[in-house]
């Protein structure tokens, strides 16, 4: 007789267990704890609960089949990778790093949309808005635009290849071996470290850095760079998970985490806030090239200040480099003012649609009404 098996989703993991009597009176009182634990943010809390249940009621007879959660962007199979890293515009020495790395080209194409949105939100109220149009000429430059597409740019490729390292879909790493971290048990327990040390040395080979050159622009956009890759460093940290009957702690498991990648987008936003201009200065010492700029807590600039050549245009009008704001979204007591450059802003009414009056119905879903909401919308003028 075939057996009919439950799917059941917790914590980006998918557990199979066999539909029985049994199996469906211990899956509805957890679905019930882990829904009042997600309130009050007891995620963990649920997670030692249902594994323990697990691991007393079901072990031998009712077998659980443990597999990784589905991933949409899958790696691909056979050749197909091959033809994905053709189609990007990459040197010749990356194409063949693509090639090498089934799951490369997907994670290259994940880190391209995770540094678009992010750039894109952080810049949401600003002249510039992280506009594809113009951006070929902007990476000319040497603008404090520049230093931030760079720096998010290698930032989300750096954090988009460790996770990759973790979830599996790279072949030649795995999870992060830091020394001092129970990784053993944390496999054991369906917990994988992010491979950062993997991302960074496969990033700076990837990118070809090697020695610094004595052209200023490229020490420039190396800084930058390297001030990404230390973003997402500096997210980096040991979460710990307790195991155990009622939540106690005989037994801990640690792995290392990096913070969501609109943490890094925040504090890269913030360096874009409080860059520095630079220019090539000579040291007497060695005769070597290096960058000099005003001096901030008794030096030049740190590693982990985003540095530029030239000041930035205004973005106000249309130009090479952006569309302009003409038509730009904008709050009236925030940001028309600066975002419409003088020119004013048009108001309209707009009617908008959403979820009101809602309500949790048991178990487990919630309903909710379309409510109707007229609103003003303001947008900056052409002229």
């Amino acid at each position: 007789m075939d057996t009919c098996y439950i799917e059941i989703t917790l914590e980006q993991h998918v557990f199979f267990i066999p539909r029985t009597t049994r199996t469906l009176g211990i899956i509805y009182r957890s679905t019930y704890l882990y829904f009042l634990d997600k309130i009050i943010y007891m995620t963990f809390s649920f997670l030692n609960l249902v594994t323990s249940v697990i691991t007393i009621l079901l072990t031998g007879r009712e077998p659980l089949v443990f597999l990784p959660a589905p991933f949409s962007n899958e790696p691909p199979t056979g050749k197909s990778h091959l033809k994905q890293c053709e189609q990007m515009t990459l040197a010749r020495r990356q194409k063949r790093l693509c090639r090498r790395e089934p799951g490369l080209a997907e994670t290259l194409r994940e880190s391209v949309r995770l540094s678009l949105l992010e750039c894109r939100y952080q810049f949401r109220n600003e002249r510039w808005n992280c506009s594809l149009d113009g951006r070929g000429s902007l990476l000319k430059r040497g603008f404090k635009e520049t230093a931030f597409l760079l720096a998010v740019s290698s930032a989300a490729l750096s954090h988009a290849l460790a996770k990759a390292c973790s979830s599996g879909r790279m072949e030649r790493c795995t999870c992060d071996d830091s020394p001092g971290i129970q990784h053993r048990e944390a496999w054991q327990w369906g917990v994988c470290g992010d491979n950062l040390k993997y991302s960074t040395k496969f990033l700076k080979k990837f990118l070809g850095q090697k020695r610094v050159s004595k052209d200023l622009r490229a020490q420039i956009d190396s800084h930058n760079i390297n001030v990404g890759i230390r973003a997402v460093k500096s997210g980096l940290k040991t979460t710990c998970k307790c195991h155990g009957v009622s939540g106690s702690c005989a037994v801990r498991t640690c792995w290392k985490q990096l913070s969501p990648f609109h943490d890094t987008g925040r504090l890269l936003k913030f360096r874009y806030d409080t860059a520095l201009r630079v220019l090539s200065v000579t040291n007497a010492a060695t005769g070597e090239t290096e960058l000099a700029g005003p001096r901030r807590h008794g030096q030049s600039h740190r590693s982990t200040d985003l540095v530029f050549l030239e000041d930035s245009p205004s973005f106000c009008r249309p130009s090479r480099y952006s569309p302009g704001t003409a038509g730009r979204s904008c709050a009236k007591d925030t940001s028309c003012q600066s975002l419409c450059c003088g020119r004013g802003y048009n108001t309209a009414m707009h009617l908008t649609t959403l979820s009101c009056h809602c309500q949790v119905r048991w178990c487990c879903h919630v309903e909710c009404q379309t409510c109707v909401r007229e609103e003003e919308v303001y947008t900056c003028k052409n002229t």
